[in-house]
């Protein structure tokens, strides 16, 4: 939660497209302010996430219950439950969602090593970063922004791995294809075993296809709760099992209940719903 009595405009959080070239890789650019003295609230399990803190600091408790520091730039890995971040203000945040063919080209380990896990992207790109740091600083606009962390993308991302984003757009696919997907079909389009299918999810997303698969059903109903959809409507279009199955999995990649999300949002579950209205991104995976 933010201060006490903070107006209502000190948080706010704007989006941006991703230039066409670098769409198979990056999810969505944005910029988030809180222009208070202490910010903490919980967002859902989500993508992979790079992120420039121009201001502020903290820490994040993860799913499994490790906390760690937040460092100024930094890779979150994919988070298979609610985020707790925990941060001293005022807060600036840059950052873009990795799309899993992004992890691929990007990254020389698989994605399963930073589930629920941040680490210092300095680390593992070099000082250079701090450069782009002081650059997204200056810059006025979001547009600025995004012109400068493409240039950046673009150099990190030019190798280009193929067969990733081959595999990964027949995963996206097939997360796309029912609300609850079965594997066979999976194995059937990929030519693959269920062996390598594993494998592969667990490096390009972080996690195996059937938790894959229950992490975007709950983000799909999530957004359906959100934009005003009952939770009838979302449990049986959905694919859970009954009303208790429906209100665990909710919880469990969230962290609130459906009642919660229709009744009372919290405030980064209220300005994420801003990217409904990207309508290039289609996917729920892209989108999530």
């Amino acid at each position: 939660m933010a201060d006490a009595g903070a107006p209502t405009d000190a948080i706010t959080l704007d989006y941006a497209s991703p230039p066409e070239d670098l769409r198979p890789f990056l999810s969505i650019f944005y910029e988030f302010r809180a222009n208070v003295a202490f910010f903490e609230d919980t967002d859902k399990a989500d993508l992979a996430q790079f992120r420039f803190m121009l201001s502020g600091e903290g820490e994040y408790r993860f799913a499994d219950g490790r906390v760690q520091r937040a460092p100024a730039i930094q890779i979150v890995g994919p988070t298979t439950g609610p985020t707790c971040g925990r941060l001293v203000g005022p807060v600036h945040v840059f950052g873009v969602g990795l799309l899993p063919a992004g992890w691929a080209n990007l990254l020389d380990f698989e994605a399963s090593l930073l589930v629920n896990r941040v680490i210092d992207a300095t680390e593992l790109f070099g000082n250079g970063l701090r450069a782009t740091a002081i650059a997204l600083k200056s810059a006025t606009t979001i547009e600025e922004k995004v012109a400068i962390s493409s240039a950046v993308a673009r150099e990190l991302t030019k190798q280009g791995k193929a067969a990733a984003f081959d595999f990964t757009r027949l995963v996206d696919d097939w997360l796309d294809s029912s609300a609850s997907p079965d594997i066979d079909s999976l194995i059937a389009s990929s030519g693959v075993s269920r062996r390598q299918i594993e494998r592969r999810c667990k490096a390009y997303y972080g996690s195996p296809p059937k938790l894959l698969s229950r992490k975007y059903r709950a983000l799909k109903a999530t957004i359906a709760l959100a934009q005003g959809k009952t939770q009838a409507d979302a449990l049986h279009d959905g694919g859970f099992y009954d009303q208790s199955h429906f209100i665990r999995e909710i919880k469990a990649f969230t962290g609130v209940t459906p009642t919660k999300i229709c009744e009372d949002l919290p405030t980064l579950a209220q300005l994420t719903l801003k990217r409904s209205t990207f309508d290039e991104l289609a996917s729920m995976v892209t989108k999530s």
